[in-house]
Order: structure tokens, then C-alpha cells, then sequence
């Protein structure tokens, strides 16, 4: 019995630790460690301050008040720039359409308005925002339409220098800039002019600000060329302007 003693407190409590040890590593194991979490929640739970749920609650409402505020602050400036900007040129029956749809795949190609057919929007149709000219109306169903952006690669506008008059073709480039390619070969232009719609364009009325002139090249084949910043915030567009323009018969862009 004596030499069990003895035996038990060389060995006995090291064996019991390491019986001990063993069993709470498989234990850990076999519950994926869920005792460690449920020990570990309990004890900041009792670290964490009282909180009241139905403060929690009025405060995330009032969050949610004041940011529905704001967006509507922003709403109504949107909207009071559109109004400024239909009533500006010629009287003619002007379509205010909303912009709600928009494919991040072709965001600087196209857009989708909630107004077509049957509130009087026709293929052909010129869509302008605060800014200029943004596109025209390339398909319409009975509530919605198509835009196609003037910063599609595939786009041509018609436009001219406000300050010399001189013409030339507008390309997208699928970003915020086009390229303004001149039929002069030695056009007045300086960075900073302004590019509008000019007289010979078929698919756009003349005088529609297009945007400014940011950069020159003048050694550019076959012809110069201009870099110009679209006036139009096309990447951040809500809301739109639609009306119509009769195309004329015989004309080329």
C-alpha cells in the first residue's frame, strides 16, 4: 500500500491531468467547439451593459428617419434642376422620365427609362439631363424606353465648337469623355470651348450643350481631334428629359 502512495503522488496526478486534457481536447472536438462559444457568450454577456430593446429600436428608426430625409433633399434638387431645365428652349411637350434600369455591363452604353409608348415616348426621341444632351430613345415598350448614351463607342453626334463654328463628329469612348473628330484640317479650337449640337446633325436638334473641349491633337489622321468632357453626369443619371424631334429627310449624322 505503501509503495501505491508513493507511486500515486509521482505519477498519479500527472496521468489524471493528462486524462483530464485529453478529454476536453476530444469533447472540443466532437461539439466543434461550441462549449468554448457558449462559455465565452456567457461571460461578455455578463461584461455587456443592459440594453433596452425598445431603445435600440427608436434609435435605429431614427437613423432610418434621417436618412430617408436626406435622400429626399436629394430628390427634390434633381428634380427642381429638371424643371429648371424644362422650361429652358423652345415650348414643345417635354417628357420628365425617371432612370430604372441600368446593366453594369453596358453603363456607359445604354439606359432604361420608366416612361414609354403610352406616355407619349417614340424611338427617335432626344433624351436630355442637367448638363445636355445624354442620348436618344433607341427602343420603347408601353412603360419604359431605351436610351442610347452619346458616350456608346457606337454613337455619332453631329456637333460644333460654339466659339468658331467648327463641325465635326462626336464618338463615344465608354467613359465620361468623347472624341470630337473635326472635318477642318485646321480647326480653330482651344481647351475650353464649348461643344454643341450643330445644324447638319439628322438625329439631334441644333444648340443641345454637349460638354467642353478638355484636350487638343492637332498631328491626329486623318483629320484633328479633340477630347471632350461630357457635360451630362452619365454616371450618376436619375433622372431625364424626353422629347421629340422630327428627323430630317435627307441628312447623314
Amino acid at each position: 500500500m505503501g509503495q501505491l502512495r508513493q507511486w500515486w503522488r509521482r505519477k498519479g496526478w500527472g496521468l489524471l491531468l493528462s486524462a483530464l486534457a485529453i478529454g476536453a481536447a476530444v469533447g472540443l472536438r466532437q461539439t466543434k467547439g461550441s462549449l468554448l462559444v457558449e462559455l465565452y457568450t456567457r461571460l461578455t454577456a455578463l461584461a455587456r451593459p443592459a440594453v433596452d430593446p425598445e431603445e435600440v429600436l427608436r434609435q435605429a428608426a431614427s437613423r432610418e428617419l434621417q436618412a430617408l430625409i436626406v435622400e429626399l433633399q436629394h430628390q427634390n434638387r434633381e428634380l427642381r434642376r429638371l424643371l429648371q431645365l424644362a422650361q429652358q428652349g423652345p415650348p414643345q411637350v417635354r417628357i420628365p422620365a425617371a432612370v430604372v434600369g441600368r446593366s453594369a455591363d453596358h453603363w456607359w452604353q445604354q439606359l432604361t427609362l420608366d416612361r414609354g409608348s403610352q406616355q407619349g415616348v417614340k424611338v427617335g426621341d432626344v433624351v436630355v439631363a442637367p448638363g445636355g444632351l445624354i442620348g436618344r430613345v433607341e427602343a420603347v415598350t408601353p412603360n419604359s424606353s431605351r436610351v442610347l448614351l452619346i458616350s456608346d463607342p457606337t454613337s455619332r453626334v453631329g456637333v460644333m465648337l460654339s466659339r468658331s463654328r467648327q463641325m465635326g463628329i462626336l464618338r463615344g469612348t465608354g467613359s465620361q469623355e468623347a472624341i470630337l473628330d473635326f472635318f477642318d484640317k485646321n480647326p480653330q479650337v482651344e481647351v475650353g470651348d464649348v461643344v454643341v449640337t450643330s445644324g447638319l446633325s439628322s438625329l439631334y436638334p441644333p444648340g443641345i450643350v454637349v460638354g467642353t473641349v478638355r484636350a487638343v491633337n492637332l498631328d491626329a489622321s486623318p483629320a484633328p481631334q479633340a477630347t471632350v468632357e461630357l457635360s451630362a453626369p452619365l454616371g450618376f443619371l436619375e433622372w431625364a428629359l424626353v422629347y421629340p424631334y422630327v428627323q430630317p429627310a435627307a441628312s447623314q449624322s
